[in-house]
């Protein structure tokens, strides 16, 4: 494990916590829900029952899990309810982690740059022309 400063991972869990709303979930190697925390509610995900399948709850893990000893990284994933959150997921002895960041900021700055991209190319291509 690689070894931090107190002060350095204390404000790394703040950050996370608060800036990129970090929540979890923890799930059964058989898909039932066994923890749950964080900021949930920012992506849409409310009403959680513990030992019940998670995709029935939560719908866009739908094939994802169980990890087979491997970690997952889908970034600027959509939830059902708008909010777009950066998805990590890896597998432990208790279970599949999944965590959630919110990654609205990202995708609105990679949307301007590819807007900005979109439209060099067009004026480029009108100055070929």
């Amino acid at each position: 494990m690689l070894d931090f400063p107190n002060p350095v991972i204390t404000y790394l869990l703040n950050f996370f916590t608060a800036e990129r709303s970090l929540a979890y979930l923890l799930v059964n190697k058989d898909g039932s829900l066994l923890d749950w925390g964080g900021k949930l509610a920012k992506y849409g995900i409310t009403n959680l029952t513990k030992g019940e399948n998670i995709t029935e709850q939560v719908y866009f893990l739908e094939g994802l899990l169980p990890l087979n000893e491997t970690s997952l990284f889908l970034p600027f994933l959509k939830t059902e309810y708008g909010s777009c959150a950066d998805v990590h997921m890896f597998s432990t002895q208790e279970g599949d982690w999944v965590l959630l960041l919110d990654s609205s900021c990202d995708e609105n700055q990679l949307f301007a740059t590819q807007q900005k991209g979109n439209e060099y190319n067009l004026l480029q291509e009108k100055l070929n022309k």
